[in-house]
């Protein structure tokens, strides 16, 4: 049997009824036979007896069934976990939001424990009044939700010379998507006050965390009172330990090095702190040896998710759903290309929504699979016109010494068995 297509795309009603008409045979690759299936004819165990009670389980957990659905660390990747990062499950995960527990994190000094009742957050420096706020203080400021994307700047990194890496978790997987609650920035700057900060258009805000690295960032004040969102829930619940509990920056957009978990000082300064995290770090080495810096916001960029490396294609030939992710810290997502060979045609995918600013689009091509090769990829485009490039464009730029903002066009080679593998297209 086969299906009916309106050009690429699978005709549902032309699929219901393709099915239907089969009756009791075989559908196809896709489906499943009906007559004498025991998981149809049979009670199974499942519906024989009862199940667990509302309190088998306080805080819900994934069945054991998703258990593979986890973070993943490299092990060559760094000298020690304690300083180090995990990768999202992006291949196994849908639509935009990541839940907590699948969400990637980075540290320079392990997580820390951090109680509520201990928590204090200070903002000093070039303010009217020096201030010191609890975490319930922080609870009676005006609050506000918002669903950003948080990317570490050494996303893709490993690529830059060649592919490295066998699957989009670790490819792409240092992101995740949530909604945050808080307070703004700005708010806070604003109960302090600017006045001693004169004239604002040259002042910066550095902003500390309170685990043993120290780790500081330099943000200029536009910045500062534009979005950045001072957070202590994520998905409607607590942080999480790894993401910075009680409290965390959001700086949306922009590198995640930025976004500094366990928040304790924000200081108004005149000038940038040149701290580690961004000089010897967190910057764009180019071919001369020179480096880039002040690169804090992250480029369009997408990726397939499935099918992927860790995600081949498994259901045979048919219908086939493609889909991924896009992104760009300059703003929102508009459109979404997906090819099949590589780069030589475009097909424009359907955003599962409108793009949002500084926010995960997901992304589908809803097309058919009979087994050939393909050279699968995704490139993004956003409200400001910029069109992700690929790995030689970026290099032409750049040169081989980046660790940086690899935001290239990734390739999978689809196999005829629907196996995959990360190879490069430039």
């Amino acid at each position: 049997m086969t299906f009916g297509f309106k050009g690429n795309k699978p005709s549902r009603r032309q699929f219901l009824s393709g099915a239907a008409a089969v009756g009791a045979g075989a559908l196809t690759a896709t489906g499943a036979k009906a007559a004498g299936d025991p998981l149809i004819t049979q009670v199974q165990d499942w519906a024989s007896g009862t199940g667990d009670g509302v309190d088998a389980t306080p805080y819900g957990l994934p069945i054991e069934f998703e258990s593979d659905v986890r973070r993943r660390n490299v092990e060559w990747l760094t000298a020690d976990t304690i300083s180090s990062i995990n990768f999202t499950p992006i291949h196994a995960l849908d639509g935009t939001i990541t839940p907590q527990g699948c969400a990637f994190e980075r540290h320079h000094s392990g997580a820390i424990e951090l109680k509520k009742s201990d928590y204090r957050l200070m903002i000093n420096g070039l303010v009217d009044t020096p201030l010191v706020f609890t975490y319930a203080d922080l609870e009676r400021f005006p609050r506000e939700n918002r669903v950003y994307f948080c990317e570490c700047a050494a996303n893709t990194g490993m690529e830059w010379a060649g592919s490295q890496l066998n699957g989009a978790q670790f490819t792409h997987g240092m992101i995740h998507n949530m909604e945050y609650s808080g307070v703004t920035l700005r708010t806070l700057l604003e109960e302090a006050g600017l006045n001693a900060a004169g004239d604002l258009k040259d002042k910066w805000v550095y902003v500390e965390g309170a685990d043993a690295s120290s780790n500081g960032r330099s943000i200029p004040m536009e910045k500062a009172l534009d979005d950045c969102l001072v957070a202590f829930k994520a998905n409607g619940e607590a942080l999480r330990k790894e993401h910075g509990y009680p409290v965390r920056l959001v700086v949306p957009g922009w590198e995640g090095n930025m976004w500094v978990k366990w928040l304790r000082r924000i200081e108004v300064t005149d000038q940038a702190i040149e701290s580690r995290e961004e000089t010897s770090k967190y910057t764009d080495t180019l071919a001369d040896g020179t480096s880039r810096k002040w690169t804090w916001e992250m480029d369009a960029k997408s990726v397939v998710t499935s099918p992927s490396p860790q995600a081949p294609i498994r259901h045979g030939h048919g219908p086939l759903v493609i889909t991924g992710l896009a992104w760009s810290g300059r703003g929102a997502i508009t459109r979404v290309d997906v090819s099949k060979d590589g780069g030589k045609t475009w097909e424009t995918a359907r955003l599962a929504a409108p793009g949002e600013k500084m926010a995960l689009t997901r992304f589908y091509l809803d097309t058919t699979w009979n087994g050939e090769e393909m050279l699968l990829q995704s490139r993004a485009m956003d409200e400001t016109g910029y069109v992700q490039p690929t790995k030689n464009e970026l290099r032409e730029v750049r040169g081989l010494n980046s660790i940086y903002h690899n935001n290239c066009i990734q390739t999978w080679w689809i196999k005829e068995d629907g196996e995959a593998e990360n190879v490069e297209v430039s």
